[in-house]
Formats: C-alpha cells, structure tokens, sequence
C-alpha cells in the first residue's frame, strides 16, 4: 500500500525558477550592509535632502516648497537678488504653510520668534544711533559755545 503525505507536495517557486543561483556575497557592492526598515534614513538625509526639506515636502506645501526651493536655487545659481526674485514664491509658500497651520506650526511660531527678535534688534539699533546723535548734538553745541 502506499503511503499517503498528509502534506500536499509544494510547487516551486517562481522566483527560484526564474533565478535557479541564489545570489552569492560576491556579488554585492563592497561595505554595504543590507538595508533594515527604519534604518538609514539618516544617510539619506545626508546624501539627499535636509530634514527641514523633507518635513516642509510632507506636509501640505509640497508644491509651493519646491516652487520656493527652484526659485532660491535659481537666484542663487544667477546670482540674482533672492528676495525680489523670490518674493512671490515666499508668499505663496507662507500663504499656504498658514492655511495648514496645523502641520507647519512649528516652523511658524519659529519664524514669528525669529521676526520678533529682529524687530527687537532693529529698535536697539535706533536707540543707539538715537543716543549717538544726541551725544553728537551736544558736542557741536559744546564745540561751538568755546
């Protein structure tokens, strides 16, 4: 009598069919590690695009970010004036980085941190240069008076 495999027997598979020879160690680049899920998006960053670029891509503002970023690139590459050149596609981008302020919030309160600061700094300046004329007010007057 013969036997019976409870196991039905398993038909080849198509990949072993159409590549009967495993690929051996040799035949990959030198010092490359197989890739693990999760694992080398740094060296991507680094090879690739900034973090910064890469989060401003995921959110809503794809399209006006590249706009923006081509538009950077170009004045730069012509050696134009950035902010006239660009000033359009920076508003653009800010416009719709607002409408999706629930992503870009981060980089909004940063850039509205930032502006404050500034604004700061522009009115420390007036009031040195305002103090200075002062002081040189008097000194004519000083000058003129001996």
């Amino acid at each position: 009598m013969p036997s019976q495999n409870p196991e039905p027997e398993q038909s080849p598979d198509p990949k072993t069919l159409k590549d009967p020879e495993p690929k051996q160690p040799s035949e990959e680049p030198p010092n490359q590690e197989p890739k693990v899920e999760g694992e080398g998006e740094e060296e991507e960053e680094e090879e690739g695009e900034c973090g910064f670029c890469l989060f401003m891509k995921a959110g809503g503002c794809k399209e006006s970010f590249v706009g923006w970023e081509n538009c950077i690139r170009e004045a730069e590459e012509n050696k134009e004036d950035i902010v006239k050149k660009c000033f359009e596609a920076t508003s653009a981008l800010k416009k719709c980085m607002e409408a999706h302020a629930d992503y870009y919030e981060p980089i909004l309160r940063a850039e509205k941190k930032a502006e404050e600061q500034a604004i700061i700094e522009l009115e420390k300046e007036k009031e040195e240069e305002g103090l200075g004329a002062q002081e040189d007010s008097k000194d004519l007057l000083n000058k003129s008076d001996g």
